[in-house]
């Protein structure tokens, strides 16, 4: 196994590899997605009031950004396929505690262990895709990741409206355990061994501690404040946050292989792909959030054709991203990048000078705009922040690629609060600007990579 995982696998044992990992990233990203939609009908079925079942998503998502550096360190120490089926493991009878849950409490302990689970399994696969696909394809590789985790992200509250319509909430978790057990199978027979092992002789505890703690609280005073918690619970928390974020950096530091990989942010491919990679799905997340309102609210449109009139984003960024994923063997991921950022934008600016009544195209395009500049960023930054670590430090690299991408998505919901709470009925606007603006400072940060020199895989 160690002499073809440098350079792929063959190809049987390839295309059962990359459907464990579709299979086990597809339920870990929907269920991040599918509580939305259930959140009123579960809240009145477990008595709980619409504010304290906030905590079903709040927990899982949580769970995943405290955890994932720490499962991708351990990834590095005792190889990725480990971790991957830990996960599956954990994630599959996590999912039956939480549709056997009667009550709120239960629930919410059950979706922080699921979050775990679902940790596992994005702290990994992109290191796993690494050791799947030989170098020359390795593109393609995470061209069809960005595709699954867009669709993933996009059919969330359709897959919950429809399996809502024919069953209860449970069967949103339900749905996970036979999954969970094909996949399972699948990682055991198909996915490849570490080549390598990290020069890390132990797991740093203190490190894991305060990275939770770090990472925690900051998701905690964004969701507190975008949720209009007290200013001071949440002022607390960002204070409590720096003071042990500056602790656990100076400690990163002194450690030969660090748990958040400060090593790898001097390189600077990775680090301006990293901020590349916050800045964009912070700008994606508050288009997002405030499309919905802005075209119920100041269009007027109805919840049917919302839902309708959004698909065309998730719909063109499914077919860029694997499209994207075939040209990173050909052109620079910094240019890919800094186009698709630009073309996201426009997309955005345009969105946002919507006359008051526009046609139905008028929309579309605009949304496929965005979706399709999107793609075209995703699969190429994807690789580059993956690839430009070395080979023994994949697990560091895919969970600071997961990690950016909770904090991008988590700081943007944050900033539509903030726009409606300073802007009220013009926030929805405010934030399409922002988000615009925020995907030329990406597109500027990516066009920066260009004078880099391409990695190899």
């Amino acid at each position: 196994m160690d002499k073809t995982a440098p350079d792929g696998l063959p190809l049987p044992q390839r295309y059962g590899a990359i459907l464990t990992i579709v299979l086990g990233i597809s339920m870990a990203v929907l269920d991040g997605a599918i509580a939305n939609v259930a959140l009123p009908t579960i809240a009145s079925d477990l008595h709980a009031s619409p504010a304290a079942s906030i905590w079903i998503v709040n927990a899982y998502q949580i769970a995943i950004v405290i955890s994932l550096l720490s499962l991708a360190f351990l990834g590095d120490m005792f190889g990725y396929r480990r971790i991957y089926k830990y996960g599956l493991v954990v994630f599959t009878c996590t999912s039956l505690v939480c549709a056997l849950s009667h009550s709120l409490e239960m629930l919410t302990l059950a979706r922080v262990a699921q979050g775990l689970g679902g940790a596992a399994l994005m702290s990994v696969n992109t290191a796993l895709i690494r050791l799947i696909y030989p170098q020359r394809f390795l593109g393609r590789g995470m061209g069809i990741n960005s595709f699954i985790v867009a669709v993933s992200s996009a059919a969330g509250p359709t897959i919950a409206a429809a399996i809502l319509s024919v069953a209860s909430w449970q069967w949103l978790f339900l749905i996970n355990v036979p999954l969970g057990i094909v996949s399972f199978i699948l990682a055991v027979r198909f996915l490849p061994a570490n080549p390598a092992r990290s020069q890390a002789s132990r797991f740093d505890l203190p490190s894991a501690i305060m990275n939770a703690l770090t990472f925690g609280l900051l998701i905690s005073a964004l969701s507190g404040f975008a949720q209009g918690q007290s200013k001071a619970l949440v002022l607390g928390e960002l204070a409590v946050m720096l003071i042990v974020g500056f602790f656990f950096v100076r400690r990163q530091l002194r450690l030969p292989v660090p748990l958040l990989p400060v090593d790898l942010l001097r390189i600077p491919l990775f680090s301006l792909s990293i901020c590349t990679s916050i800045c964009s799905f912070c700008a994606q997340m508050l288009a997002l959030v405030s499309l919905p309102f802005f075209l119920q609210s100041v269009m007027g449109r109805s919840e049917v054709e919302t839902g309708l009139l959004l698909t065309p984003w998730p719909l063109a960024t499914m077919v860029m991203a694997p499209l994207a994923g075939y040209l990173i063997e050909k052109v620079h991921a910094g240019l890919l990048g800094a186009l698709g950022l630009a073309v996201m934008a426009s997309g955005l600016f345009a969105l946002a000078l919507l006359p008051a009544s526009p046609h139905d195209v008028d929309i579309i395009w605009r949304m496929m705009l965005c979706g399709a500049g999107f793609g075209l960023f995703q699969s190429p930054n994807n690789h580059t922040i993956v690839s430009a670590a070395p080979r023994h430090r994949s697990g560091g690299a895919s969970g600071m690629l997961g990690t950016a991408r909770l904090l991008g998505q988590s700081t943007g919901a944050a900033l539509v609060a903030l726009m409606f709470n300073l802007f009220g009925t013009h926030g929805t606007h405010t934030s399409l600007l922002l988000a615009g603006t925020l995907a030329v400072v990406a597109a500027i940060v990516s066009g920066l990579r260009v004078t880099q020199p391409r990695v190899s895989a």
